[in-house]
């Protein structure tokens, strides 16, 4: 049995293999999806930043040079935040890691040495 789990999840990041299959997918995907917010905040970051920039290179247009740090401070704290998102929601999950991911799939070998060890 452990070697057939073992075939089945020997791509996936969690190391051991887990008895329920569905909270490692859960939580892989978990994963994921912490990347992509990550990625679309340094994205939305990085706009906000252009067109910080940009309202600030007109010079024909000099009463909205304000709107323009507006964006780049926005663009700081969006940044910021993205960051500290995902740095508390990867720690969660790496909780979650050691609370769910212990290895409940025994050898027979395993089995056998316990039962001879209680036996004695």
């Amino acid at each position: 049995m452990k070697t057939e789990a073992q075939k089945l999840f020997r791509f996936l990041r969690t190391k051991p293999v887990p008895a329920n299959t569905n909270e490692i997918l859960a939580l892989e995907r978990t994963k994921l999806a912490n990347e992509r917010t990550l990625l679309s905040y340094i994205r939305s970051s990085l706009y906000l930043l252009l067109g910080g920039i940009g309202l600030l290179q007109l010079e024909e247009l000099g009463k909205i040079h304000w709107l323009g740090y507006v964006a780049l401070f926005v663009c700081v704290i969006f940044l910021s935040i993205g960051i500290v998102r995902y740095i508390v929601l990867y720690r969660r999950l790496h909780k979650w890691n050691r609370i769910l991911f212990v290895d409940t799939i025994a050898d027979p070998k395993d089995k056998e040495m316990e039962e001879k060890s209680r036996q004695k």
